[in-house]
């Protein structure tokens, strides 16, 4: 364990800090989309791949991520993960064309896969379940949802006040600062009991999952029902079917299904496709809808979301005291309820809409959903977990949110586009059409988030929350 308890705190803080740079990467360029078009010669069929790439690879490649960390060493990999985000993003600030951003976008989110279920399988080795341990993620569930709310903030504010480059130059002074306290706050741990890794498991799922992705994030350009787009679903099928049969056979799996035997686990990871499914379309179209009918500059926009960001982190830390006095399950429920709330409220965005009467009251709604759901989901998805499986239980939760968050942009951007066109062929001024696309992608978003209500409630298992994990390892030190 880490040396001391002032240590662990210590810990805690680094661990969220970089959990928040790496969270902040999937929002901050959706405000600063418009002026990377411009500076850099982006067509607007290759646009989204600013933001695809990073959700392609930071979600194809966590479960590997994970898996190495436990067996490699997670300090050593979180470390390694760091390097090459730091790395990534001075490239992608440094970016002078296409093909050279979306490249750096994809080497950033490999190195966010590496980070992040490293990052979570220290903080679970390092607290005692528990709570001491639920304090920790309700931390580190806060700066999740802080993260998801401060991208878009701080991107318009950056975009607008420096450039562009800026929201990805400002990862590398965290990332050599967080390299150089590593050693001094985080001790090495592994899963001592394994001698081999599941290389054909790794390449397998990494493919099948990389595949998954591309084919969401393409769906809308090649069309949802063409043969490239059912050719590239039934590909990422089979290689997934392949892993499944593997893993059953290998003597020292890459993911050991037995993990699922904990419900809870299973609905957590549940939970978390449909926040991310529900939560990162939602600020996408917000932003459009900001940007394009209402006419905000990129800083009016970023200083819109000031409200969701400067009061989420309150309401996590409201959450966090509410999971130990309630458990996880009504918080949960709760939050899902609210997000649910909140983007009904959106669904009456309007052409000459205002800050105060359209976004307002739905940004304050969201604030609480969000941090509620953040931080319960984060807690439930490694409860009673034992600790050699931390890296795969992170990896997994990690991965339920990208994904879902992959398949949110490209369902609710291919329900606002399809709607729009509609609008428009009947005779609607754009700014018009635009809003019913709007209006339109937010009801779909309320019914997944509705959905996220309903598997809350019949998923998470209040008696494995009250459990103490078997097999609860000590980590090693190197």
């Amino acid at each position: 364990m880490v040396a001391s308890q002032n240590h662990k705190w210590w810990a805690l803080a680094l661990l969220s800090v970089v959990q928040f740079m790496i969270i902040l990467d999937i929002a901050i360029v959706n405000v600063a989309l418009p002026s990377i078009q411009v500076d850099l010669g982006f067509s607007q069929e290759n646009l989204q791949w600013v933001i695809s790439a990073y959700a392609l690879f930071f979600g194809g490649f966590l479960l590997l991520g994970g898996r190495t960390a436990d067996l490699v060493g997670r300090r050593r990999m979180f470390v390694l993960g760091l390097a090459l985000f730091s790395v990534a993003s001075l490239l992608a600030g440094l970016a002078w064309n296409e093909p050279s951003l979306i490249g750096a976008r994809a080497l950033q989110g490999l190195g966010a896969a590496v980070i992040a279920p490293a990052a979570l399988s220290i903080l679970m080795t390092t607290f005692v379940e528990g709570k001491e341990r639920n304090i920790a993620l309700g931390v580190w569930g806060a700066v999740g949802g802080f993260g998801a709310a401060a991208g878009v903030l701080l991107g318009g504010v950056f975009t607008d006040a420096l450039s562009w480059e800026w929201i990805f130059f400002l990862n590398i002074p965290v990332g050599i600062a967080a390299i150089a306290l590593t050693p001094l706050l985080l001790r090495e741990s592994r899963d001592v009991t394994a001698t081999s890794f599941d290389a054909p498991g790794a390449v397998l799922v990494t493919a099948g999952l990389s595949a998954a992705v591309f084919g969401i994030t393409q769906a809308n350009d090649y069309g949802w029902t063409s043969a490239k787009t059912i050719g590239i679903f039934v590909a990422a099928a089979a290689l997934l079917v392949g892993f499944v049969v593997w893993e059953l056979r290998a003597k020292e799996p890459l993911m050991s299904f037995s993990i699922f035997r904990i419900k809870t686990v299973a609905g957590a990871n549940i939970a978390g496709f449909i926040l991310g499914t529900a939560l990162f379309s939602m600020f996408l179209m917000l932003t459009l809808y900001m940007q394009q009918v209402l006419g905000f500059s990129a800083m009016k926009t970023g200083i819109a979301y000031l409200a969701v960001a400067g009061t989420s982190i309150i309401w996590a830390m409201v959450a966090q005291t509410l999971v130990t006095r309630v458990g996880v399950k009504p918080v949960l429920v709760s939050g899902m309820t609210l997000l649910t709330v909140g983007l009904v409220y959106f669904t009456q965005v309007s052409v000459e809409g205002t800050y105060l009467g359209d976004l307002l009251p739905g940004f304050l709604i969201i604030a609480v959903g969000m941090a509620f759901a953040f931080v319960s989901i984060s807690i439930a998805a490694l409860a009673g977990v034992p600790a050699k499986q931390a890296g795969l239980a992170s990896g997994l939760i990690n991965t339920s949110q990208q994904i879902g968050g992959a398949l949110g942009i490209a369902v609710l951007s291919a329900v606002a586009i399809a709607q729009t066109n509609d609008a428009t062929a009947s005779g609607d001024a754009v700014p018009q059409a635009l809003t019913t696309g709007f209006q339109a992608a937010f009801w779909v978003g309320a019914g997944i988030a509705a959905a996220g209500v309903v598997a809350s409630l019949v998923l998470i298992r209040k008696e494995e929350l009250a459990s103490v994990p078997d097999g609860e390892t000590v980590p090693v030190a190197a």
